[in-house]
């Protein structure tokens, strides 16, 4: 008898995951998808709470197959899920946390989605339980889109349908060197890699759940971990795509998401030994990295910050980060009747400073929120240049052929 080829295969990496594991796989088993057309692939990391029991037990009563896979632990997340996607057989692979949950129909939903688009990645809408999950990208259900025309880049977690040609015909796995931000690199090289992205905004399709023990992943792991993943993804993005405006608008990402945070609120806290690392650690990032093109896709006080790391600048940083910590507004100074609008954050045309105002120049979309501002800018100025020189020629060219 054969087999037919299964629609998904799931793939659940487990580390120590109970209670939180028995509400997953019960919204495994809860799936509206044909039982026929599903494959769950667990992979319990060496823990000792029961996990592993609990899920041999789950294999013996589920409606679809499941295979159980024991082994010593690896100390990473990525581990188990290579494992898992070196024994997948789906046509589509899903990776699911064994604290996390799927919503109802969820895989029905992307499969279908997946199928009529013919797109490689399907990303359903993420809701957060007892944590903030991300929400910018959620506006519509669009079918087919990509990593430069939407805010996907802003949800590089593991939890995406995806094609396993793609990941077969490109060797893709997840990086066990790394101990967080595995995930970001492994979904930002599908999205540069797919044929098409589909987001399903109108369902709820997963759901993040904060641990109440705070054992989450991505609260784990030393500073100097997180400048890892930053490199890494930077490192990829520098590969895949030519400097330029299309490589500046994905570096947002690591720049904001993941190397931001060192400098904020905590930097204040810091021992001036970790400061200076966290200075270190930076630098060869933003050698390589940071770019005007960059910088102007950042908010006032996020480029502001990034520009004094870039320029090993400790000195002024503390009082930057002390004023965005109290958020405080920076006043706006408006020039060229309302066309530009600076933010006095700290520093502000300071001489002894000598940080150039472009740093602190809004661009638009920060810039709106102030009244007087005047939208255009430069772009009017070179309009209305173009106007007055046509008017000139063609009255010059009235003027001869009279």
């Amino acid at each position: 008898m054969t087999v037919a080829q299964p629609d998904v295969s799931v793939i659940i990496g487990a580390y120590e995951a109970m209670p939180y594991l028995i509400e997953c796989l019960s919204s495994v088993e809860a799936q509206t998808i044909d039982p026929e057309r599903v494959e769950v692939i667990a992979v319990d990391d060496g823990s000792t709470d029961g996990t592993g029991e609990y899920l041999e037990g789950f294999a013996e009563r589920a409606p679809m197959h499941v295979l159980v896979i024991r082994q010593e632990n690896s100390g990473g997340p990525s581990g188990p899920r290579n494992v898992g996607l070196s024994k997948a057989t789906g046509r589509y692979l899903f990776f699911l946390d064994a604290d996390d949950r799927l919503g109802p129909e969820a895989l029905e939903r992307m499969v279908a989605m997946a199928d009529r688009a013919g797109t490689d990645v399907v990303l359903g809408k993420v809701e957060g339980v007892n944590r903030s999950a991300p929400k910018s990208m959620w506006g519509k259900t669009v079918e087919r889109t990509d990593v430069f025309s939407s805010n996907i880049k802003f949800t590089l977690s593991a939890q995406k349908l995806f094609r396993r040609e793609l990941l077969d015909r490109h060797g893709m796995r997840f990086d066990e060197s790394l101990f967080t931000g595995e995930d970001a690199l492994f979904t930002m090289e599908a999205y540069l890699r797919a044929n098409g992205v589909s987001v399903v905004a109108d369902h709820t399709c997963y759901y993040l759940v904060g641990r109440d023990d705070g054992k989450h992943v991505t609260k784990s792991g030393s500073y100097a971990l997180r400048f890892d993943s930053a490199r890494a993804l930077m490192n990829l993005i520098a590969e895949h795509v030519p400097a330029g405006g299309r490589r500046d608008q994905l570096m947002v990402r690591p720049l904001t998401v993941t190397l931001l945070p060192q400098f904020g609120p905590k930097y204040l806290t810091d021992s001036e030994e970790i400061r200076r690392h966290k200075f270190e650690l930076a630098k060869p990032l933003l050698d390589a990295h940071w770019t005007e093109g960059a910088a102007q896709r950042l908010r006032v006080h996020e480029r502001l910050r990034l520009h004094l790391v870039a320029e090993q600048r400790p000195e002024l940083l503390i009082e930057v980060v002390k004023f965005v910590k109290a958020k405080k507004q920076a006043a706006a100074l408006l020039e060229r009747k309302g066309r530009r609008v600076y933010l006095a954050y700290p520093h502000f045309r300071d001489r002894a400073a000598g940080i150039p105002d472009s740093v602190y120049l809004a661009e638009p979309r920060e810039a709106r929120a102030f009244p007087g501002y005047r939208e255009g800018g430069a772009h009017t100025f070179v309009r209305r240049a173009v106007r007055k020189a046509r008017r000139v020629l063609t009255s010059r060219e009235v003027r001869s052929a009279a």
